[in-house]
């Protein structure tokens, strides 16, 4: 199958092929009546079971599109990440979510799908497909949730950042959001069959905290590797200032 050629600049890791139609035509997934539910229940449950604060909200954009990068701590740092979105802006968010969401996570899995609109991504295999359905999404002006270390940690450590979340702001012009997350790991990291919102040691709820950091400019940057690593900079400073961690 020959290539196709969209960039002078290719993200790492991805070797771009002609997309095919068929299931990916039904991404992104809609969100509908239970997606909707599913989000207030538990950005509801959330807000008042854990100690739950964001900073840096002016850091939004007031319109769309933008991609918006968390650290990926837990399954559901996006629902808490989309949750102080400006008014009106989560209709519009979309995400990329890992096919295996799809194949190995059974009904949660399907429901998260869901809450996020997911577009499925190949992360083992190759990800132009997913690649290409999000960069139509920032061109039809909407947001699109990029997790760059393209999985959960398993230790809380923030691991290598991967190149297509700047990828899409740069070929699509869309300003890019860097997220930290800090706390999440200890909530519901992925060695957990349950979330634990109380710390019994300290008597008190778990404590999580958002920071929305400036946006970074696509022209600002010659390529998508240089832009992460201004993403990537700004996240190990964010990471060593973090509070949470330094008395866990």
């Amino acid at each position: 199958m020959p290539r196709m050629k969209l960039s002078s600049a290719t993200p790492r890791g991805v070797m771009f092929k002609k997309p095919e139609t068929g299931m990916f035509s039904k991404y992104p997934v809609q969100r509908g009546l239970l997606g909707n539910a599913a989000f207030g229940f538990a950005v509801g449950a959330s807000r008042l079971l854990l100690d739950m604060k964001a900073t840096g909200l002016e850091n939004i954009p007031e319109t769309p599109p933008f991609v918006l990068c968390p650290n990926h701590e837990t399954y559901v740092d996006g629902m808490w990440v989309a949750s102080y979105l400006r008014p009106g802006q989560f209709k519009k968010m979309c995400s990329l979510a890992a096919q295996e969401l799809i194949s190995s996570h059974g009904v949660f899995g399907q429901l998260m799908l869901r809450v996020g609109r997911g577009i499925a991504i190949d992360r083992l295999g190759n990800p132009v497909r997913a690649l290409i359905l999000a960069k139509q999404q920032l061109e039809k002006g909407e947001i699109v949730l990029v997790h760059p270390e393209g999985t959960r940690t398993s230790d809380g450590e923030l691991g290598p950042l991967m190149d297509g979340a700047a990828y899409l702001s740069i070929k699509s012009g869309a300003p890019l959001v860097p997220v930290f997350l800090e706390g999440g790991y200890r909530i519901f990291n992925r060695h957990m069959k349950w979330p634990k919102s109380f710390d019994w040691k300290r008597l008190r709820r778990m404590s999580l905290r958002i920071t929305f950091g400036k946006p970074l400019l696509p022209c600002d940057y010659k390529d998508a590797k240089q832009m992460t690593d201004s993403l990537a900079a700004w996240m190990r400073e964010m990471r060593r200032r973090s509070t949470l961690y330094a008395t866990a």
